[in-house]
């Protein structure tokens, strides 16, 4: 089972599903601004690949911030960003039977789904 989460009318989503499309693997998609995403959802990907990974810091989401919320950020105030405004992780996140992909390079989902 493939999953990718992620933002609709996010340009690197729309890479990544056009990719996995012309490529023909079946797949469901999950958009965080309709469905949000779940605290045991969130723990998981943390446990996997490290809240770093996870966290889009480089977004206008998380540059909104102020000064307080980024100094000294930990994994728990992560988590609550994250899932207050899920928006702040990076997209896409692909996960293929528990393997998690986060970002967008054609080089990396084509090792991932070779056979």
């Amino acid at each position: 089972m493939t999953t990718i989460y992620g933002i609709k009318n996010c340009d690197t989503m729309k890479k990544a599903r056009t990719w996995l499309e012309t490529q023909g693997v079946a797949h469901d998609f999950h958009d965080y601004k309709a469905k949000g995403i779940d605290a045991a959802t969130l723990d998981g990907w943390i446990g996997k690949v490290g809240w770093e990974v996870l966290l889009n810091k480089a977004g206008t989401t998380f540059k909104k911030l102020d000064d307080a919320q980024k100094e000294g950020l930990n994994a728990a105030m992560a988590k609550a960003l994250m899932l207050e405004q899920p928006s702040m992780i990076k997209r896409p996140v692909l996960d293929v039977d528990g393997q998690l992909v986060v970002g967008f390079k054609p080089e990396i989902y084509q090792q991932t789904f070779k056979a």
